[in-house]
């Protein structure tokens, strides 16, 4: 019936196992809970308490895979046909998380996202940027995410039957991290499969400081680059290469460029504020692939 893979990156992952193992119980269903640590450093000893448990299993890696070939190791040792793909840091908002989805399987859908939510209180003051951003950009409701599926969707919340994920795998070559989701799902896209959109979300939880969060950001545009280089993403389906592609033709980069090198301080002091700005987020964004994409 379904396997749940969590791949793991330094979270202690058992309280969210020792629910879904649960919930998997109740509904009475064959189920394996596959989790993989991608060679991280914290909580190994509390995510081996998973082993303990029925039906699940928690393994390491030696090396540093990346998420995306996590994830296809994970499905590759999986032994059911429906895959439910969850990142370590999320959990159920709801009792009956795992009910919803055995619905979808008995409809048969082939890709269904439940969505994402953010916990309404305001985290620390320095983790507002990445808890503003997760609630403007990312938690949206199901007849928003509607409009545009494959690119409403997220992978940290995502059930995929198992011959359709063998058939469209995560992009091995990108081991960094950023876009891998957007590159997946566009190439689902490209086969006509769309993402069937319902209302079972879960939490993000594990918020980065804003300065983890910009240090993160920078890093997935540098993964963003390269695989636009790389021709495995069509322009149209990201809003930063859509509007670089704009500026280039306007013969602009080179002048938003320059414009960041002078303004990133400032930016960045309005970004690590108490009161960031996700307008200012955008424009720093645009300005580093800029300063990036002419090298």
């Amino acid at each position: 019936m379904l396997s749940i893979l969590v791949p793991i990156y330094n979270y202690n992952v058992y309280p969210l196992v020792l629910e879904l193992h649960n919930q998997c119980k109740d509904c009475g269903i064959a189920f394996e809970i596959l989790c993989q640590d991608d060679a991280s450093n914290l909580f190994k000893i509390e995510n081996q308490k998973i082993n303990n448990l029925e039906n699940c299993n928690f393994s390491v890696n030696n090396l540093n895979l990346g998420r995306g070939k996590n994830i296809n190791f994970l499905a590759k040792k999986s032994k059911f046909e429906w895959l439910l793909i969850m990142d370590c840091d999320t959990f159920p908002t709801q009792n009956n998380y795992i009910q919803k989805y055995i619905f979808q399987i008995n409809e048969a859908e082939q890709v269904v996202y439940g969505g994402i939510e953010y916990h309404k209180e305001k985290p620390s003051s320095n983790q507002l940027l990445r808890w503003f951003y997760g609630n403007a950009r990312e938690s949206i409701s199901v007849e928003k995410r509607k409009i545009n599926p494959n690119g409403s969707a997220l992978t940290s919340n995502i059930l995929i039957q198992k011959k359709v994920f063998n058939s469209n795998k995560f992009d091995d070559s990108i081991t960094k991290y950023g876009y891998e989701d957007l590159v997946f799902l566009s190439d689902l896209k490209k086969k006509g499969i769309l993402v069937k959109h319902i209302d079972n979300p879960t939490y993000h939880l594990g918020l980065e400081t804003s300065k983890q969060f910009l240090v993160k950001t920078k890093i997935a545009l540098e993964n963003l680059k390269s695989i636009s280089e790389n021709n495995s993403l069509c322009k149209s389906e990201s809003k930063i290469l859509k509007t670089y592609s704009l500026l280039k033709r306007l013969y602009l980069t080179s002048f938003i460029s320059i414009l960041f090198k002078k303004t990133e301080r400032n930016l960045e002091h309005n970004l690590l504020s108490k009161n960031p700005s996700l307008f200012l987020f955008d424009l720093y964004k645009l300005g580093y692939y800029c300063s990036i994409a002419s090298r």
